[in-house]
């Protein structure tokens, strides 16, 4: 394969999962049917990028689904702040998403602590299953596609991926919020 193909390749892999994980959230309520998305929130991911996959890659072996999900609650929590007052958190560092565990426990601070959700709460849960599901299809299509994550091919599909669940992630945050996809013109 040469680059191009590589990355037709991984553009194709990238849109099968957008595709498919916008549908497992549209179904659970938590998504429209198209993904909301914010140049801002999304420049915000390119800042974050090399240090989630840092820690995504020290996880994956022992917390696959959580290598995956955390992308996802990253992106509630960036598009939280985007809404709240992105002057003041839009240059916050990535460890401050981190809860009091490190890494281990940075799902449980956005939800309870960012968006003030009681953890027992049924929107917590919902959210939390919805972005685990979302990592169990990805390494379910990850497995069905043949991929070996220890190669270089399985290391760029899983850092689309992450992105993908980053995405969702906000999008999620984002319609909880209200806003919605309005075509102009």
């Amino acid at each position: 394969m040469n680059v191009q193909e590589d990355t037709r390749d991984l553009d194709r892999f990238e849109q099968l999962v957008e595709d498919g994980l916008v549908k497992v959230c549209s179904g659970a309520g938590l998504l429209p049917a198209e993904l909301v998305r914010n140049p801002d929130i999304d420049a915000r991911w390119d800042v974050y990028i090399k240090d989630y996959i840092a820690d995504a890659v020290v996880n994956f072996n022992e917390y696959p689904e959580a290598a995956i999900a955390w992308a996802g609650f990253l992106g509630l929590g960036v598009a939280w702040a985007w809404d709240a007052d992105w002057q003041r958190y839009k240059d916050v560092p990535y460890r401050s998403w981190y809860g009091s565990r490190g890494w281990d426990d940075m799902d449980e601070h956005i939800l309870r602590d960012i968006l003030g959700l009681d953890l027992d709460g049924k929107e917590a849960k919902r959210i939390s299953d919805c972005l685990l599901s979302c990592s169990t299809a990805v390494l379910g299509l990850l497995q069905h596609e043949g991929v070996e994550t220890q190669t270089a091919r399985g290391f760029y599909l899983l850092a689309r991926t992450y992105t993908v669940l980053y995405r969702i992630g906000a999008g999620i945050e984002l319609h909880r919020l209200g806003y919605k996809k309005v075509l102009i013109g």
